[in-house]
């Protein structure tokens, strides 16, 4: 059987949310003030007095952001009053709520795409009008929006796990790279073990407190950042050649393979002094100051630029990925980097910054039994990320099928019938 294809506008009403009367208040007949980030989940609404014209919606209505630079956003609505930069779709009978609100989703990209304005960006309602859903019978439009809601579910209880990972993560953390763990696999605590008074706060009594400087391996230079000016011309790059690293090789703990310049081999033999080593560390001091990776064993020839700093750590003395991990999130390495900032914003790390970093220093087997606990946290991290990536993706690729009629699920109601 042939499903038709709707277009919107012969089915929608839009009604454009008013500003309130007062916001904050909080007396009576307080209402919620829906904004973009509350729904998003990423802040907190305000609790506002209604203008006379106000716009009030409901729970699961599909609203829309019409001004702004994220115009063309869909939304599911909390019950509250609408703010003045969203409009209300009201649909006829023929859709189910939450249908109508994937049906309306999908085309989401498209309508970002389209908006109009020589100002501030605004939804084109031609365009809105002329997008088509495809209407299918109620059982069937059920039966979709409860498997999009069953993969919303999934999607919204890993992120909460991740969420919750990041945090626990960082809390670890900071108990192993101040307490250490004794020699019964436990977290040392001063009620049962002896401490001392360090640059960084208490720590375990054999343990030290050393600048990144001392910790250095003995390579030249074992800090580098360049190359500058004429040693390297933009003109000199190359589609082929050894892969000169840049800030976006660098992601916190991860190193991106990604290679994007390259230095002809015969120029890169002039630039050896800034070849990267296997685990060597990579700051970045350019876009997002301060995130570091550390390279991996199997880089091969590849050079660094003058937008990271690259160090190369003495592994006898310490662990390049300890060292990564605190650079990345411990509060004694972030407080110090902050001494760089200028007006609020981190602009470069100075190399006298970097050197007097300081790191607390367990005994060696200490540090590697610290070590793999951090990873060993971190990769289950990685793993629920990747879980939450084919969530979505597949999320995606369902809204597709279903939403366009590529794919019935007409076979389940057969089932659901017969037992």
């Amino acid at each position: 059987m042939t499903v038709p294809m709707l277009k919107l506008g012969d089915r929608i009403t839009l009604t454009k949310g008013k500003p309130p009367s007062e916001m904050p208040y909080f007396g009576k007949g307080a209402e919620l003030y829906l904004s973009p980030e509350f729904l998003r989940g990423k802040g907190v609404a305000e609790s506002a007095k209604s203008a006379a014209n106000g716009v009030r919606v409901n729970d699961g209505e599909t609203i829309l952001l019409w001004d702004g630079s994220n115009a063309g956003e869909v939304f599911r609505a909390r019950s509250g009053l609408l703010s003045s930069t969203m409009t209300l779709i009201k649909h006829s009978d023929e859709f189910e709520p939450e249908y109508f609100f994937y049906a309306v989703k999908r085309w989401e990209s498209y309508l970002k795409g389209q908006t109009s304005g020589s100002g501030i960006p605004h939804v084109d309602k031609e365009v809105l009008g002329k997008l088509e859903i495809l209407k299918l019978p109620p059982d069937e439009q059920k039966l979709v929006e409860n498997i999009l809601n069953n993969l919303d579910r999934a999607i919204k209880q890993t992120e909460a796990l991740i969420s919750k990972q990041q945090l626990i993560r960082t809390g670890l953390m900071q108990d192993l790279l101040t307490k250490g763990i004794d020699k019964h696999g436990n977290l040392r605590s001063e009620a049962t073990h002896v401490f001392k008074d360090s640059p960084l706060g208490r720590i375990p009594e054999e343990w030290d407190v050393k600048e990144l400087k001392s910790l250095l391996a003995d390579v030249d230079p074992a800090m580098r950042s360049g190359p500058f000016g004429s040693a390297l011309l933009k003109e000199e790059l190359a589609e082929a050649g050894i892969p000169l690293l840049g800030i976006d090789n660098v992601l916190p703990e991860e190193f991106v393979s990604d290679y994007k310049r390259f230095v002809p081999p015969k120029k890169a033999e002039q630039l050896r002094r800034y070849l990267v080593r296997p685990r060597d560390l990579m700051i970045t001091i350019m876009g997002t100051v301060g995130r570091c990776c550390v390279v991996p064993d199997d880089i091969g020839e590849a050079l660094s630029s003058k937008h990271v700093w690259t160090i190369s750590i003495d592994q006898a003395k310490y662990s390049p990925y300890v060292a990564c991990f605190q650079i990345n999130y411990s509060p004694w390495v972030l407080e110090h980097f902050a001494k760089d900032e200028q007006g609020g914003i981190m602009a470069s790390i100075r190399a006298e910054t970097l050197r007097t970093t300081r790191l607390p220093v367990p005994p060696r087997n200490e540090l590697e039994q610290i070590e793999c606990v951090l990873r060993s946290i971190s990769a289950d991290l990685v793993e629920k990320e990747l879980l939450s990536e084919k969530l979505c993706s597949l999320k995606v690729g369902l809204m597709h099928d279903l939403l366009t009629g590529e794919r019935r699920v007409t076979s389940l109601l057969t089932q659901a019938t017969t037992h």
